[in-house]
């Protein structure tokens, strides 16, 4: 059995927040089988306060605060980042769309730990939040297809489970920081999308007006059905597309359950009367006003694991995958960071002229004839015959030539469980000591990254993140 520190770090639109987990990794097969080396336990050890996201008055992210609160959170949790071994930074909602988004989510990824992802967009969220709120692991246990709206600051993003499958995302803009008011009801803010809607639909709700209830629940008439058009409710409303971030849910599948996370979640359930406004937005009232929905009508809803920090307890612990028992790989590589993927279709695999599709896709990485480091995924086979493996590794090392030739590491990525049969095949036809990597039980897609960690479990297992990076 070995352990891993995971943190994961969470930059919203209204809040950011810090937790570390404990992951346990073991092998879970018997002493007369092959090794199945896994993640068998997750842990939150450790949950940081709650700060507003820091935001300057040029609407860009301080990253130095970021930096200064995780440094604050590292010494209050007692540990150094040195050793952290695994983790994600997501810069979600309305924030990944601030210009320096990319280059705080860089310079933090280092500072956070050796081995931390620095990653964001909709889709990925979608995904980590659900994860984190339990919708994932009640679809997984209980083979149902659930849905889990994470109803943020500036966005709210779905994502649906079946049978413990992701098999949709979507994202889209409404959320309860897109109106912002003051300390005497001021608005001082509201969202360009909200403020389209407000004006076509002659709504009473102006920037340096004291905002006014009733009018304000004209608003969400139209966002909450939204919301409900999304679970397949009612007919889909005239400013459905408007709202859209960057795409709907394409499943026509009805979710046998729903679930709520988010800041916002955190008032469906819990009556607050005291202060509507006491964080300067809307979103105890949105959280009120989806209570009231049709969606508590219609739909079994189930209670969430975690609300407001269910993107960072997934971004903590559901971003690490385990690669083992069959891998194989040469040299002293690790840890390797922000590789990115080349993906082989099935289809381009059978072709004949297979090691030129190889080397065609590396030449998309060249700057000025020189290449760099990549990793190239492909399916496998179920049951690969040795003629398979033996045709496969040849037009591997053959596609590969132009990484050999500037002693780049060769970096394979099996979806089937074959990587041992293939790295060895790769060790005998490759340079003499040349360093590679093989391993298997991992999909990626063009476009992704991927890091992998130092070795564990004896050498037995990788720990690998796979990142979809994003930015609006």
């Amino acid at each position: 059995m070995a352990k891993l520190l995971s943190v994961g770090i969470d930059i919203g639109t209204s809040t950011t927040q810090m937790i570390l987990s404990e992951l346990v990794i073991e092998n879970t097969s018997s002493s007369f089988s092959v090794p199945s080396i896994s993640i068998t336990d997750k842990e939150v050890i450790y949950k940081s306060d709650i700060i507003f996201t820091p935001i300057g008055d040029d609407n860009l992210i301080q990253a130095d605060k970021i930096q200064q609160f995780v440094s604050d959170q590292y010494k209050k949790a007692g540990i150094t980042s040195e050793e952290i071994q695994t983790g994600a930074i997501i810069i979600t909602g309305e924030t990944v769309r601030k210009e320096n988004s990319r280059a705080v989510a860089d310079v933090l990824s280092g500072y956070a730990g050796d081995f931390v992802v620095a990653t964001a967009g909709p889709d990925l969220e979608s995904i980590i939040a659900g994860k984190g709120s339990g919708a994932y692991s009640y679809s997984e246990k209980n083979r149902c297809v659930t849905m889990n709206y994470d109803i943020g600051g500036g966005t709210t993003n779905l994502v649906v489970f079946d049978d413990g499958v992701t098999i949709d995302t979507a994202c889209f803009d409404i959320g309860g920081r897109l109106i912002k008011v003051d300390k005497q009801n001021v608005i001082g803010y509201i969202s360009p999308k909200y403020t389209d809607i407000i004006n076509k639909e002659g709504i009473q709700l102006k920037v340096g007006q004291k905002i006014d209830l009733a009018e304000l629940d004209k608003l969400f008439d139209i966002v909450v059905e939204v919301l409900e058009n999304l679970a397949g409710i009612g007919e889909k409303n005239k400013y459905f597309d408007l709202l859209v971030t960057n795409k709907s849910l394409k499943t026509l599948q009805v979710p046998d359950y729903i679930s709520f996370s988010g800041g916002v979640a955190d008032f469906i359930d819990r009556e607050k009367k005291d202060n509507l406004f006491q964080f300067g937005d809307v979103g105890i009232l949105l959280g009120q006003r989806i209570k009231k929905s049709k969606i508590f009508n219609q739909f079994n809803v189930l209670e969430s694991a975690e609300t407001i920090r269910a993107t960072v307890v997934g971004a903590g612990s559901h971003t690490t995958s385990v690669s083992g028992s069959t891998i194989m790989y040469k040299g002293d590589l690790f840890p390797l960071k922000n590789i990115p993927v080349v993906k082989i279709s099935p289809e381009e695999t059978s072709q004949a002229n297979l090691s030129e599709v190889i080397d065609q896709k590396i030449q998309w990485f060249e700057v000025e004839e020189d290449t760099k480091t990549v990793a190239i995924s492909f399916e496998g086979d179920k049951n690969p015959s040795y003629a398979y493996i033996q045709r496969l590794a040849d037009s591997i090392v053959d596609g590969v030539g132009k990484l050999i030739q500037q002693d780049y590491p060769i970096i394979i990525i099996i979806k089937e469980d074959m990587a041992k049969a293939l790295g060895h095949n790769l060790f005998s036809k490759l340079p003499k000591g040349y360093q590679f990597i093989c391993i298997d039980s991992v999909i990626v897609n063009d476009g992704d990254y991927i890091d992998i960690g130092q070795p564990i479990s004896n050498g037995q297992a990788l720990p690998v993140v796979i990142k979809t990076l994003v930015f609006n």
